[in-house]
């Protein structure tokens, strides 16, 4: 008969050393966070991991009449109808050709609002990326107040987006 293993919890003051020390690891390397990197237009663009819900195939998007250009329709995802946006409007499009996917984002709401969708409009999905402080670069190009840093990785950038600014400057319909 196999030999039940049970697990103990750690106690929740465990310092980052003895956990370590616990694990087997005698190195304490620096925390990482991830970037879900994607393509706009011609630009490279991402998202922590921790504010994308899911990445989803161009769905069936309905028109907004008088919608303003850069909102390229809404959708419903099981249930919750998601404002589909792009981001790269200002590069225009060719007439028929859609984004392959999109970026659900969440926008965590506080004591007075709700969490917040937007499906943003993606050209290519390239992939989640770790990122230290040494790869952030604490600038953004001016005229993009959507973007407050910039991610390098794989010898390029990534302009990582604020989500807060975002639904400032490409305001989106609460339905």
């Amino acid at each position: 008969m196999p030999e039940e293993t049970y697990l103990n919890p750690l106690p929740p003051d465990l310092q980052a050393e003895e956990l370590a020390e616990i694990s087997g690891s005698s190195e304490h390397a620096p925390p990482s966070r991830q970037f879900c990197v994607f393509r706009a237009g011609r630009e490279r663009f991402c998202l922590p991991v921790l504010e994308v819900e899911e990445v989803v195939d161009w769905p069936l998007v309905t028109r907004v009449p008088l919608g303003p250009p850069f909102l390229m329709g809404i959708f419903n995802l099981r249930g919750t109808i998601i404002p589909a946006v792009d981001i790269a409007v200002t590069e225009g499009r060719r007439p028929g050709l859609l984004p392959r996917s999109v970026i659900v984002a969440v926008l965590a709401g506080d004591d007075r609002s709700e969490d917040m969708h937007v499906g943003i409009a993606a050209d290519e999905v390239i992939g989640t990326y770790p990122a230290s402080s040494e790869s952030l670069l604490d600038q953004a190009p001016p005229d993009m107040p959507h973007c407050r840093a910039m991610l390098r990785h794989e010898e390029r950038l990534a302009l990582v987006l604020d989500l807060r600014q975002l639904i400032q400057v490409f305001p989106v319909p609460v339905i």
